[in-house]
């Protein structure tokens, strides 16, 4: 893939969620909201504070995430769906 992201933006390909309850109910495709989750493919360099020096990224490529439902764009690269967002909106690392 030939894609970096600029400044403080992060590329994600989400993960699947659980295909069943705790209880073993088995959850249909109509019924599956997307994942909150997902692996960073790769990161920008970071933003750039008042005197121009580089704010260091907490996220790094292979880290599981969290972000919120609605955050980031949906973007297709190489045929595959991820989202692009700011750091910012990750909420942590899992893991």
């Amino acid at each position: 893939m030939a894609f970096t992201p600029l400044h403080d933006r992060v590329l994600v390909r989400r993960v699947e969620g659980e295909e069943k309850t705790k209880g073993g109910l088995i959850i249909p495709d109509s019924a599956k909201e997307k994942p909150a989750e997902g692996i960073v493919v790769a990161v920008g360099a970071g933003a750039k504070d008042e005197d121009g020096d580089r704010i260091a990224m907490d996220v790094k490529v292979d880290d599981r995430v969290m972000f919120g439902k609605w955050s980031g764009t949906e973007i297709t690269i190489d045929g595959e769906e991820m989202l692009i967002m700011k750091e910012s909106d990750i909420m942590g690392i899992i893991g």
